[in-house]
C-alpha cells in the first residue's frame, strides 16, 4: 500500500507546504499565548497565594527542566552527545544557565513581585535595544541609521510611558532590579546566538541542561533567602501548570515551529506577546493605562517589532551570504 501512495504523497506533501507553514505559524503563536499567560499565573501567585518569588522561580523551572531531562536522557543520541562534550561546552552551558535562568528570570519574578505586569513586561521588551548596543561592542555590528532612530523612538515612548516619574521605594527597587534582568536577557541572548550558531547540540539539550543548572541556583537561593515555604492546593496547580504547561509544553511546541518557520516570522509573533501581556494584565489583573500610557507603549511596541524584524533580515541575508 506504502509503494502505491508514494506517487501521490509527493504532491501531496508539495501542496501542503503553505498549511505546514501556517500550522507552524499558529503553533507559535499559541506559544506566545501561554507564555503571556505566564505573567498573570505568576501574579495571581505572588499576590494571591503569598508565593515568595525566588522560590517560586526556583519550583517552576525545577520541574520544568526534570521533564526536559526526562526527555534527553531517553534518547541515547542526546546522552551520548552530553557525554562526549568537553570542559568549554559545560562551562559555557552552566553561564548559560547562570545568566539566562537564574539572573534573568528571578529578576522577573521579583519584578512582578513589586511591580505591575505591564511596566515589567514594557521593560523587558527593551531587551532587542541592549542587544543592539552590545552588538556594536562585543561584535563591531554597527547598526543602521533606521535602527538607530527605532531607539530614540524607544526611548521616547519609555518616557511618555513612565511620564511623570512617580514611583515609591518598592517600585524604584523593582525598577532596578528588571533593568538588570534586562541587561543579563540580552548578555543571554548573544550567549544563545553563539552557542546555537555552532549547530552541534540540539536546543532541546541546551535548555535542558541550562534550564536545570539556572532552577537548582533559583531554588537555592530561595530557600536560602526566603526559607521553606507552604504550597496551598492553588499555589501547587500554578506552579505545575508553569512548569508543565507553560515551559516543558510550551518549548517543545515552539521549537517544533521553528523548525518551519523564517527569522522574520518568529521576529513577527514574538512581538504579539507584549500587547497580549497588555490586555491580559487589564482583564485579569484590574491594571489600568491612560491616554498617555498608551500612546508610550504603542510607540515603543512598535519601534522595537521593526529593530527586531530588521536585525532578522539582516541575518538572513548574512546568511545567504555565506
Amino acid at each position: 500500500m506504502e509503494a502505491e501512495l508514494a506517487p501521490d504523497s509527493l504532491n501531496s506533501e508539495s501542496e501542503t507546504a503553505p498549511k505546514r507553514h501556517y500550522k507552524a505559524a499558529a503553533e507559535a503563536l499559541f506559544v506566545t499565548v501561554l507564555w503571556a499567560s505566564s505573567w498573570v499565573i505568576i501574579k495571581f501567585g505572588l499576590e494571591g497565594e503569598g508565593l515568595p518569588p525566588i522560590t517560586f522561580a526556583g519550583l517552576r523551572y525545577s520541574i520544568a527542566a526534570g521533564i526536559l531531562l526526562v526527555i534527553i536522557l531517553s534518547n541515547p543520541m542526546h546522552r551520548a552527545l552530553m557525554r562526549n562534550q568537553d570542559r568549554q561546552w559545560w562551562r559555557t552551558i552552566f553561564l548559560y544557565g547562570v545568566v539566562f535562568v537564574a539572573i534573568t528570570q528571578g529578576a522577573q519574578f521579583i519584578g512582578l513581585d513589586l511591580m505591575d505586569a505591564i511596566p515589567v513586561s514594557m521593560l523587558l521588551n527593551l531587551t532587542p535595544i541592549v542587544v543592539l548596543g552590545l552588538g556594536i561592542i562585543l561584535l563591531k555590528e554597527v547598526p543602521t541609521r533606521t535602527q538607530i532612530g527605532l531607539v530614540f523612538l524607544v526611548v521616547i515612548g519609555a518616557m511618555i510611558y513612565f511620564y511623570p516619574i512617580d514611583l515609591d521605594l518598592s517600585e524604584t527597587v523593582g525598577l532596578i532590579v528588571v533593568l538588570i534582568g534586562v541587561i543579563a536577557n540580552a548578555f543571554s541572548s548573544i550567549m544563545g546566538r553563539s552557542i546555537n550558531r555552532e549547530r552541534n547540540t540540539p536546543p532541546i539539550v541546551v535548555t535542558g541542561v541550562s534550564m536545570t543548572i539556572g532552577a537548582v541556583i533559583l531554588l537555592l537561593t530561595g530557600i536560602a533567602l526566603e526559607g521553606l515555604i507552604v504550597v496551598t492546593p492553588i499555589a501547587l496547580l500554578y506552579i505545575i501548570w508553569l512548569s508543565v504547561v507553560n515551559t516543558a509544553f510550551a518549548f517543545t511546541l515552539w521549537n517544533k515551529a521553528m523548525q518551519t518557520l523564517r527569522a522574520v516570522d518568529i521576529t513577527v509573533i514574538n512581538s504579539t506577546m507584549l500587547p497580549q501581556i497588555v490586555i491580559l494584565s487589564i482583564v485579569f489583573l484590574g491594571e489600568a493605562l491612560d491616554p498617555l500610557d498608551w500612546i508610550g507603549l504603542i510607540i515603543l511596541a512598535l519601534s522595537v517589532a521593526l529593530i527586531q524584524m530588521l536585525q532578522a533580515g539582516r541575518a538572513a541575508n548574512n546568511n545567504k551570504l555565506e
